[in-house]
């Protein structure tokens, strides 16, 4: 009996050991592609609103009383 239990507690310390792996890879997946993430790394570092940095340019140049363009 003392055989089986022993048995028994290795095959569920097997098991729990791939339960935890399989969660340590699920979460580095999940965790690796982040959107914030994405953003730190410079992802969208190139992408620039030109209207928006224009707009901001003519509030500007009316603020200072210079020309409208």
């Amino acid at each position: 009996m003392a055989e089986s239990a022993k048995k028994v507690a290795r095959q569920a310390e097997d098991r729990l050991d791939k339960v935890a792996q399989n969660v340590r890879e699920r979460f580095d997946r999940i965790t690796e592609g982040r959107f914030t993430d994405r953003i730190r790394n410079g992802r969208f570092a190139d992408q620039v609103d030109h209207g928006v940095d224009q707009g901001r340019t003519e509030v500007r140049r009316r603020e200072q009383g210079g020309s409208k363009q």
